[in-house]
This record gives C-alpha cells, structure tokens and sequence, in this order.
C-alpha cells in the first residue's frame, strides 16, 4: 500500500530536525537532510505498524476480518 504523508524538517546548529505532522510521535534527526528524512520515514513505519497489532489485539476469534487498500 502506498501512502504519503508530509515531514517537517528544521535546521538546528549541527542536525536537521523532522517530524511528520499527522503521526503524533514520527520524528527523527540527521546531519543530513536526507538522513533526516529517513528516520522519520523509519518512526512512521514502526508506528504504523505498531498500531496495526495493538488494534488487533483482543479481537474476538469468530470476527471476520478483511483488508482494504488505499490509494
């Protein structure tokens, strides 16, 4: 699934600051722009998918349970 999300990033004195503004908690640094980007890009993944199993959890075993794909 593809989705994209904005990343905002700042300049401090020795590293870029980024954080993703519709992730509470996505954020990350780097001595590079890119760097930057992609630990922010890693913070929203892990969130994700870390969502994605605590909404799972205590599901009841008889639901049915589908995917749906946002593009």
């Amino acid at each position: 699934m593809r989705r994209e999300f904005n990343i905002l990033i700042e300049r401090g004195e020795k590293y870029y600051f980024g954080y993703c503004p519709e992730i509470p908690g996505a954020n990350g640094q780097g001595e590079t722009i890119e760097a930057c980007k992609d630990n922010v890009r890693e913070a929203i993944a892990l969130i994700l998918e870390d969502r994605l199993e605590d909404g799972l959890r205590g599901a009841p075993a008889d639901a049915i349970r589908e995917t749906v794909v946002l593009e």
